[in-house]
């Protein structure tokens, strides 16, 4: 891998800007070529400093500056021809890298520009300014997956499944919604007006939420009545394993009769956490194994010492689950550790690595593998499905009932009695 990487992450589909861009393979990103230059000439000086090549490990660079002519050839064209002058050399750099990305047809192998990547890791790193949702950016929309508690989007009455078809009354028809995403981060304080299409609503319509900085929680736990525990966590970021154990040593101090890990609308992050998640949950065995597109692969075992790897526990799920969140739950139902609840999950099975770019010119986001559970189950654009199915209708949200903790309250107790 890159010296450069600074991430394995698994992916969120929540908040996670994803734009779609690559230069040309093996070349430099970021190398502005001047328009008045010999492209042979200046074409082999950044072969020369460019990473390995992408087209072929094994190709020299007489053949990658053969394999690219046509590249510098349009690259002239257009500095020569086109009607509006100067164009910008940058964003032209950025689109050949849209155009590489895009070829190879994963919606997770993307370009993000330095602003993007920065707001793509704010919501690991805990804080952001927007009105705090989580939102899926892989569709033709925008989408609500859920908004967080206490936020603004919540407070505005934003709900799972809306579909933002307009901002400040601009059309996002046709706009990847990886760019729409940062129309509605910006500064606290500021008011951003979100035209929504929701289900059941014969119309759009308009919703004003004024923006702050959103502290995103890791983790919620409580004790629930009958003497059960209740523990939630919102991603797999930077100090979830920290918190996690905290409120689980918490929780435990108490002696419950069961537990309740809710996951739903967790939508990933790191693939570590997820493994650390996991081995509190699962005393030992492998937790995932990860394949790579050279046939080799690296299988993760539960770390030893779990501070609930033997209480009866039940996990919450629903199609905001994804990735990090779906390599826990997959685990946990392969070796029978607890049951599912829920809905089908989101059907994230692939790694990405993050590796920033020269001279803060962004990040290529580039798929490295797809994970298994341990009984070597694929979930890419599947998912998991729930030992037992309960979904959570739009009249449950508005009458504020939750029929899937409800059961899931249930079953520790009926586990409890049948004991």
């Amino acid at each position: 891998m890159s010296s450069r990487t600074i991430k394995l992450i698994l992916g969120t589909v929540s908040a996670t800007i994803i734009a779609c861009s690559l230069f040309a393979a093996g070349i430099a990103v970021g190398t502005v070529i001047p328009a008045a230059t010999n492209t042979g000439t200046v074409l082999d000086r950044v072969l020369e400093e460019s990473l390995p090549s992408a087209i072929d490990n094994e190709t020299t660079a007489s053949d990658r500056t053969e394999l690219l002519q046509p590249f510098w050839e349009a690259w002239d064209i257009i500095h020569d021809q086109y009607v509006d002058q100067p164009v910008d050399d940058q964003k032209m750099i950025e689109g050949a890298i849209e155009g590489m990305l895009w070829s190879l047809g994963d919606e997770h192998t993307s370009y993000m520009t330095q602003d993007e990547y920065q707001q793509a890791n704010m919501e690991l790193d805990g804080s952001y300014e927007g009105i705090g949702a989580y939102v899926d950016t892989s569709g033709e929309y925008l989408t609500i997956i859920n908004p967080m508690p206490g936020s603004p989007a919540e407070e505005a009455g934003l709900k799972p499944k809306d579909i933002v078809i307009a901002i400040d009354g601009e059309d996002m028809t046709g706009i990847d919604p990886s760019v729409v995403i940062q129309s509605v981060l910006g500064p606290a304080g500021t008011k951003v007006i979100l035209t929504i299409l929701r289900e059941g609503e014969e119309e759009p319509f308009d919703v004003g939420i004024t923006r702050k900085e959103i502290i995103i929680p890791s983790v919620e736990y409580e004790m629930l009545d009958n003497n059960i525990a209740y523990l939630r966590l919102y991603d797999f970021g930077t100090n979830t394993t920290r918190d996690m154990k905290a409120a689980l040593k918490a929780l435990l101090k108490e002696d419950p009769v069961g537990l309740i890990l809710d996951l739903r609308g967790n939508t990933g992050g790191y693939l570590s956490t997820s493994i650390q998640v996991a081995s509190e949950f699962i005393n030992e065995g492998i937790i995932v194994t990860e394949r790579f597109g050279d046939e080799t692969q690296q299988a993760y075992q539960a770390d030893r010492g779990g501070l609930a790897t033997e209480i009866p526990l039940v996990v919450l799920v629903n199609g905001g689950s994804a990735s990090a969140s779906e390599i826990v739950a997959g685990a946990i139902q392969d070796y029978e550790r607890g049951l599912l609840i829920g809905e089908t999950t989101y059907g994230k099975g692939s790694v990405q690595n993050w590796i920033p770019l020269s001279d803060d010119n962004g990040a290529v986001r580039v798929t490295i593998a797809r994970w298994y559970t341990p009984n070597d189950r694929q979930i890419h654009q599947a998912g998991l499905e729930p030992d037992i199915l309960v979904e959570l209708t739009e009249e449950d949200f508005e009458n504020e009932l939750d029929p899937q903790l409800d059961r899931a309250v249930q079953e520790l107790l009926d586990q409890v009695q049948a004991q």
